[in-house]
């Protein structure tokens, strides 16, 4: 599976500022395909991560509790 045959809906989190340090993820494709992509944002052209969704779930539970 290529991520431009699939229809990504690219977002940044409102929590990244405007820093630029940023990713993108394209979680609507988490239900039908079982993978969220993550890109850098400043590199949109460049390479993508497929991170699973139990993968990528676990990261935001993670990072979830280490902002507390």
């Amino acid at each position: 599976m290529t991520v431009d045959s699939v229809n990504p809906q690219w977002f940044t989190s409102t929590y990244s500022g405007q820093g630029g340090q940023c990713v993108e993820v394209a979680a609507n494709l988490a239900a039908s395909h079982g993978v969220v992509p993550v890109r850098d944002s400043k590199r949109t052209g460049g390479p993508v991560l497929m991170v699973s969704s139990d993968a990528f779930a676990g990261l935001v539970a993670l990072a979830q509790t280490s902002a507390v």
